[in-house]
């Protein structure tokens, strides 16, 4: 059975498919500026229902605070974008991943340590408890599947997560494409030779 919806877009029992088909048209102009301030707006809020749910907005962000390398049931996974957590060697996986274009293009669907780092800066301590949490949660995997450093293996891991995240938020302050694809892979390059991961792709290019 089809699914139906009202002139707002949203799910309406009260017609049949084909009538529903006829009332879905494209969104009017000033559709996303619209929508864009009510987000703001209820950014803004002090009081009210926002409360009811959350005690501050640092309890909020410490709600929301979560990516696939903590969560296998994490859904804002980026198209074409796969990574095996069960594989012993999921470290090249995680780097590829977190650097990948689709990552950046994919705004909506970011990992929250790259798009609320300074809103969580500027929080209470649940927020910053839940950031250092994923943070380390990342470190973890990515220690775990490192080839080299022997004692500094945990050293390489912070610097690798921290490259990461770190390279994707600047990423997403650039305007100029070419540099922002040229900051990715810098980034993958550098990330991938100190985890020891940079010797399969080496060995794949003697092969080819």
């Amino acid at each position: 059975m089809g699914l139906k919806y009202d002139k707002d877009n949203v799910l309406d029992v009260g017609r049949t498919p084909r009538q529903n088909e006829r009332k879905r048209m494209p969104y009017a102009a000033g559709h996303r500026l619209a929508v864009k301030k009510r987000i703001i707006d209820s950014a803004r809020l002090t009081h009210g229902g926002f409360y009811s749910y959350f005690k501050s907005k640092s309890d909020l962000y410490a709600e929301v605070l979560d990516c696939f390398f903590t969560n296998p049931e994490w859904e804002h996974c980026w198209e074409g974008v796969e990574v095996d957590l069960s594989k012993g060697e999921v470290g090249p996986q995680i780097v590829r991943a977190y650097l990948s274009r689709q990552h950046f293009e994919d705004v909506e669907n970011s990992c929250p340590m790259v798009a609320l780092p300074t809103d969580v800066a500027h929080s209470g301590v649940s927020a910053r408890t839940a950031f250092e949490t994923v943070f380390r949660s990342m470190v973890s995997v990515l220690e775990r599947s490192i080839r080299r450093c022997g004692k500094h293996r945990h050293t390489t891991a912070q610097a690798t997560a921290a490259m990461c995240i770190g390279g994707m938020v600047i990423a997403r302050a650039i305007v100029n494409r070419e540099v922002v694809d040229d900051l990715r892979k810098a980034c993958m390059v550098v990330a991938l030779e100190l985890g020891g991961w940079d010797e399969d792709d080496r060995a794949a290019k003697r092969k080819s």
